[in-house]
């Protein structure tokens, strides 16, 4: 499996109403510096992708506007008074088998 399809099952496995940050999404994937292209595949990744729950870094939102993001993680329960989302609320932590 390459790192593109490692990278999108390993987001199609955060659960609503959780979050995970680039970097942890490319460590979880086996790449631990690579969280900037974890960014750039997410900027056309396929429709069933929950692109919304991936944040930066201390749980900045990342998306330009980032309106869009907002809501969506509104509608799942995430609750938020600015634009960065407490990860030690909605951080997910997976087991080690989450995304597999």
């Amino acid at each position: 499996m390459d790192f593109s399809e490692r990278v999108l099952n390993i987001i199609r496995a955060v659960p609503p109403g959780m979050v995970a940050t680039y970097g942890q999404i490319a460590a979880l994937a086996g790449y631990p510096k690579r969280a900037r292209q974890v960014g750039h595949l997410l900027k056309n990744c396929p429709k069933d992708v929950p692109w919304h729950r991936v944040l930066g870094a201390g749980g900045s939102l990342r998306t330009q506007p980032p309106q869009r993001q907002l809501e969506r993680l509104r509608d799942e329960g995430v609750s938020t008074q600015s634009q960065r989302i407490n990860l030690k609320q909605y951080g997910w932590k997976p087991g080690p088998l989450a995304f597999l």
